[in-house]
């Protein structure tokens, strides 16, 4: 499945809520679904800055794909974190960069999140996007 199928896939699903309150519930029940993250992974150096809640992000490159995890102390961010990893896990360095996250507008989340969330969310992306140009350069 490619980034933007799995985007479109999203959209789908958000697409069935008009209520704001609702589409929270489906982010949090997403986080809530994800695996946690072990405990050696929980360190400085995967700590994303930028974000109010700790969040913590670990990718690895096997097959030439990335493979991300994560985990946040915040339960609407560890939704979010765990939708950027719905889309863009499993896909090459450069499927990475060159992917345009449609789907983060489609279902509205940019405009539903207060500025500091919303800042997170821009350094989670960064973040993996850091990782994909570094494999890329490994790679």
């Amino acid at each position: 499945m490619t980034i933007n199928e799995r985007q479109d896939e999203i959209i789908e699903e958000f697409a069935g809520f008009d209520d704001w309150m609702d589409k929270y519930q489906l982010l949090i029940d997403l986080g809530n679904e994800q695996a946690p993250l072990d405990e050696k992974y929980k360190t400085e150096q995967n700590l994303i800055d930028g974000c109010q809640s700790r969040v913590w992000l670990q990718a690895d490159y096997t097959d030439g794909k990335i493979h991300f995890q994560a985990e946040s102390d915040a339960l609407i961010v560890k939704g979010i974190v765990t939708l950027l990893i719905r889309v863009l896990d499993d896909a090459t360095p450069q499927e990475i960069l060159d992917a345009d996250l449609y789907f983060i507008d489609e279902i509205g989340l940019k405009e539903h999140l207060s500025p500091t969330r919303s800042n997170g969310l821009l350094a989670m992306i960064k973040q993996m996007r850091m990782y994909a140009v570094a494999f890329a350069a490994k790679g």
